[in-house]
């Protein structure tokens, strides 16, 4: 008896300190993220999914900051090229975690939105599709997500832009994400609750 009480307690010990250690890492990965740090954020959270082999989230935020930043580096087709590589490899994890997932396929279409925004003339025709795939996809397994509502809206504004059409009904889905980002609560403290900033300045925009 008293041998199956130190088991159950040791095993409920040992999970209390990889949740704690697991919670520390992302808390810190995302102070590294947020001081600008790239490269050492990303890292960290790939350092993270290795330990959490089951856990699609540090995948994601990986796949994520390097995602992100790469809008700030549309001229530097090499360094985008490598970064943007490595990311899909984040992506692809994710994703195996996280099959049908509508998080990672707005964040697949974010990736391949990097492509055609740095070169439209190269990637557009290859990718567009594949965007708008992406986030039918989406749409379809979550259509009361913000972030699918409001990441499909901008991209189809931004085609709509590119052809002199009215952008008019993709404000009033950003508008209406707007809605939906308050109400939405995330499973975890962890799981991606970003875009209502991104809505609000957009709303913002259209509204001028």
């Amino acid at each position: 008896m008293y041998k199956l009480t130190f088991t159950i307690v040791f095993f409920i010990t040992s999970m209390l300190q990889a949740q704690t250690t697991y919670k520390s890492g992302m808390n810190k990965a995302f102070e590294l993220w947020e001081q600008g740090q790239i490269t050492e954020a990303s890292n960290l959270f790939e350092r993270i999914a290795t330990a959490e082999s089951d856990n699609w989230l540090p995948s994601y935020y990986a796949a994520q900051v390097l995602i992100l930043d790469g809008f700030s580096k549309l001229k530097e087709k090499d360094v985008l090229d490598a970064q943007l590589k490595k990311a899909q490899g984040f992506v692809d994890n994710a994703t195996a975690q996280s099959k049908d997932n509508p998080e990672i396929l707005v964040l697949q279409a974010m990736l391949h939105m990097v492509y055609v925004v740095s070169d439209g003339a190269t990637y557009g025709m290859t990718l567009s599709g594949k965007i708008n795939a992406l986030y039918s996809q989406a749409a379809q397994l979550a259509p009361d997500n913000p972030r699918v509502m409001l990441s499909k809206a901008e991209w189809d504004m931004g085609t709509a832009k590119y052809f002199g059409k009215d952008t008019k009904p993709f404000c009033e889905q950003i508008e209406k994400s707007l809605q939906l980002f308050a109400n939405f609560k995330p499973e975890t403290a962890f799981d991606p609750n970003w875009g209502q900033e991104r809505a609000e300045q957009l709303t913002k925009a259209c509204n001028q």
